[in-house]
């Protein structure tokens, strides 16, 4: 039985590199993205996130149209498109009449739009589905340099602005007005997140990226009302799922990026039910209640 165990959870990552790469790569991406995750949705942003992760998309294209399937041209276009749609998207709601969601929406639809004509301009339907889902399979040390680097500046960014984070997530007006932060530390909140979808676009593409950054922080509201235990919960989820993930996509031959974020949405779907502050919970507090 040990070993039926090793050789299901265990062998894979000791004897396949690429297996290995896969885990590393997920892991830093989990450290990095599942805490900016619990701040978007504590802001109630979590649709801005997946806006951001389609705003991403023309650039990178861009970096594909001139360079191919290189790295740092398509991390650089990445990043500039995202910024560019940020940027245009809080000018419109700030000097017209229209929200910020709407405005969001409308940029992230002609961004995916602008992406997908611009890959297929060079590049077949494969070269799409690696730009739109990734390959978390193939990442190579060049790609794990740039998870990593990415996840430690945020990292330490969450760490040295922890407390305005959390001050903005529960009263922004009352941060701007005590202190001089909150509008520099919700450009700084929005550059991560960008900085993170990035990251996560080199190993689950522009499609899948948002969602190993929401579901666990998701999940891990279902258990926990405190900010901090929240992000390591979700991180903790996020690693999970992606063992999860990587152990299936080997084991049944099945895509790893869509395995991966499954495996998040069933660990969301379990905490809705059974987690402290899930449905099953709700349910009982009443009848202890009344029993008391």
């Amino acid at each position: 039985m040990n070993l039926v165990m090793y050789d299901f959870l265990i062998t894979p990552f000791v004897e396949f590199g690429f297996m290995q790469r896969a885990l590393a790569g997920a892991v830093m991406l989990s450290l990095g993205a599942c805490p900016i995750g619990v701040f978007l949705m504590l802001r109630r942003m979590s649709l801005t996130g997946d806006a951001m992760a389609h705003a991403i998309l023309p650039g990178a294209a861009a970096g594909f149209l001139l360079y191919g399937l290189e790295i740092i041209p398509m991390t650089i276009g990445g990043l500039i498109a995202g910024v560019v749609v940020a940027m245009g998207a809080g000018a419109v709601s700030r000097y017209t009449l229209q929200k910020e969601d709407a405005s969001m929406a409308a940029f992230y639809l002609i961004s995916l739009a602008l992406g997908v004509l611009i890959v297929s301009l060079r590049g077949s339907s494969i070269d799409l589905m690696h730009v739109l889902f990734g390959t978390v399979l193939a990442l190579n040390n060049e790609a794990l340099w740039l998870i990593g680097g990415i996840a430690v500046v945020t990292l330490v960014a969450t760490t040295v602005f922890w407390r305005a984070l959390v001050a903005e997530c529960l009263d922004p007006l009352f941060l701007r007005s005590v202190s001089g932060l909150g509008t520099p530390v919700h450009f700084i909140f929005l550059g991560l997140v960008v900085l993170n979808l990035v990251g996560g676009f080199q190993a689950l593409g522009t499609l899948l990226a948002v969602g190993l950054m929401m579901l666990p922080a998701a999940a891990a509201r279902f258990w926990t009302s405190r900010v901090g235990t929240m992000c390591v919960l979700a991180v903790a989820i996020g690693i999970v799922s992606c063992v999860a993930g990587l152990l299936l996509s080997y084991h049944a031959s099945l895509p790893s990026g869509p395995a991966i974020i499954l495996s998040a949405g069933v660990v969301y779907l379990v905490s809705t039910i059974f987690g402290t502050r899930g449905a099953f919970a709700a349910r009982l507090r009443p009848h202890r209640h009344r029993t008391a």
